[in-house]
């Protein structure tokens, strides 16, 4: 990846902050609605929570937040007003009612009431609480006496729904951005107990960590990015040295984790990642890395970068000895442990090959979700990056009741994709399925995104397809598929397809496609697929057996371009896991 820009010094990057903020903040105009005192934002969705379907603009309250917070840091006295109008109607949105189960927080839209959504997102407490602790921090003394006591109480209601619901240390980026509130709401309140639950809270999520030497939320590009800037603001908020340490380690812990996935040729980060929202980066996602790197991960001027708010004053910055990570690629494989789990017997494992002509990451199990990069690539197609990600949908949307079962070496891999009936539809917890799927589609996907005029796409017959990136073939062949009800008298004839839609390239292994319908998992006697996706060249060599295991279920052991692999306990029937 060509390097576009000379390295920002201590002293520039200040300027560069002043000059970004103040930019954001101007370009926000348009969009402030006086009446609602409030900016309205483009409408998005993850597809769940909101009951919201369509829009073409809300008033989102934890943008408002962090534009309050902006306007503020901006030092620009014609916003100061606007700043005060907006906390004080966040304010006036927040749940007070100490015996409601929302208690605390916020909805997303201030269009879509609480009751309303589907369900509502506790996590507003931690989202909208940071920033009104930052705020009170920074510019508790700008405030009128009215409206800092208002915020002063907001604070403390989101404190208090934070402490109640006590997230566990598993939820990496909510587990620490809890500690900022209740750790630094608690210094800035003058609040010993919060201090005390917030540290507390530091310290376990510190311990846990250690124990893999990773994040539950492993290698996530949109949360890893959300745990640095939190861990950065409690270091440099934070008058407790203990926090400070603690925030050193976990920030080591971070910054190693995606210099080691940083693939440089491409300018991606590669995979597998447990949550991300987008398989190419962001430019926000990229503009981080850029200026947290100082210019090591360069994607264009610095004119043109797309600045958070957020960043501002963070102290966000990777350790210099990471730096060289991003500006060149030395060949690597990486194996981790991310989740351990004796009594269960669980143990996930995450694989990532990084060479000059691909990064490929995958895990050993885990779940379709829209939210899992479970296989993922990158490659350097000639004219630009190219990524690959493997999904398995359901109505055209990632079903979060689909298991991905794959062994992987070299950026070869055999892998393997059955369905379970304790899951989720479009979230794991959400919309449980209750061992039903209805729909008028079902397909595996190989979805290619990025620069793809000069990818092409051959199918195989029956067997799979190649796609030629570059100089790189990637082919994917079926080795085993069947999807069959109980009492039908044939399992269903599926079929492939290769086309480009909105675009993308998409290669699709089609299960079913015809009526709307529901399928009952129970009745469902098979559904189970079995793959080898080779990278190389022309004509893969492939040589793999599947087998009965003794408790019946389908296993599979043998060589993919001369790689020895093997999958096991893959159940043909959905049950419960």
């Amino acid at each position: 990846m060509e390097k576009l820009l000379a390295p920002l010094h201590a002293e520039e990057e200040w300027l560069w902050h002043q000059k970004w903020l103040e930019r954001k903040v101007k370009s926000l105009d348009r969009d402030f609605t006086p009446d609602k005192r409030l900016y309205r934002f483009p409408f998005n969705s993850p597809g769940y929570h909101t009951r919201i379907r369509e829009a073409e603009y809300v008033h989102s309250t934890y943008p408002n937040a962090m534009a309050a917070a902006a306007l503020l840091d901006s030092g620009m006295d014609a916003y100061e007003q606007r700043a005060f109008d907006i906390l004080e109607k966040l304010i006036s949105l927040q749940d007070t009612d100490r015996s409601s189960p929302t208690f605390g927080i916020w909805s997303w839209f201030e269009e879509e009431p609480l009751a309303e959504m589907s369900p509502p997102d506790w996590n507003w407490a931690d989202f909208i609480g940071k920033n009104l602790v930052l705020v009170l921090s920074r510019h508790g003394d700008r405030l009128p006496a009215g409206l800092a006591q208002r915020l002063k109480l907001a604070l403390r209601n989101a404190a208090d729904a934070i402490i109640a619901r006590d997230v566990g240390p598993s939820y990496t980026n909510i587990a620490i951005m809890g500690a900022f509130v209740t750790l630094i709401g608690g210094e800035r309140l003058g609040i010993s107990s919060y201090e005390q639950y917030g540290l507390a809270r530091l310290e376990r999520f510190l311990a846990f960590t250690r124990r893999l030497n990773t994040f539950q939320e492993y290698n996530s590009p949109a949360y890893a990015t959300i745990t640095i800037l939190e861990l950065s603001r409690l270091r440099t908020e934070t008058s407790n040295e203990r926090a400070k340490a603690i925030c050193e380690e976990l920030l080591d812990v971070a910054w190693s984790m995606i210099a080691e996935h940083f693939h440089a040729p491409t300018g991606e980060w590669g995979g597998p990642h447990r949550r991300s929202y987008s398989t190419l980066l962001k430019p926000n996602v990229r503009s981080f890395l850029q200026l947290a790197t100082r210019g090591a991960a360069s994607y264009g001027p610095w004119e043109e970068l797309d600045y958070s708010p957020e960043w501002y004053k963070s102290g966000i910055a990777c350790p210099d000895r990471y730096l060289d990570r991003f500006r060149t690629l030395q060949s690597r494989s990486i194996r981790e442990v991310y989740q351990l789990d004796e009594t269960k017997g669980i143990q996930r494992v995450a694989a990532a090959d990084l060479s000059a002509d691909y990064a490929i990451g995958s895990f050993n199990q885990e779940i379709m979700w829209t939210q899992c990069r479970s296989l993922v690539g990158y490659f350097d197609s000639g004219a630009g990056a190219v990524s690959m990600q493997l999904r398995f949908l359901l109505e055209h949307y990632d079903f979060s009741s689909a298991l991905l079962t794959a062994d992987q070496l070299d950026g070869q891999l055999l892998f393997g994709l059955n369905l379970f009936t304790n899951g989720g539809n479009t979230h794991p917890v959400l919309d449980k399925t209750n061992g039903v799927m209805e729909t008028s589609d079902l397909r595996i996907r190989l979805e290619f995104d990025g620069q793809l005029d000069l990818v092409q796409g051959k199918l195989r017959d029956h067997e799979g397809f190649d796609i030629h990136i570059g100089q790189q073939v990637v082919s994917l062949r079926l080795l085993h598929g069947i999807f069959e009800e109980e009492g039908q008298g044939q399992p269903y004839i599926p079929s492939w397809q290769l086309q480009h839609v909105e675009g993308k390239l998409h290669a699709d292994y089609v299960i079913y496609s015809g009526p709307r319908r529901v399928f009952e998992m129970s009745e469902i006697r098979q559904a189970i697929f079995i793959f080898a996706l080779a990278v190389g060249g022309e004509d893969p060599e492939i040589r793999v057996d599947i087998r009965v295991e003794e408790d019946g279920e389908l296993g599979a052991a043998g060589e993919v371009n001369g790689r020895r692999l093997a999958i096991q306990k893959l159940h043909r029937k959905p049950k419960v896991v």
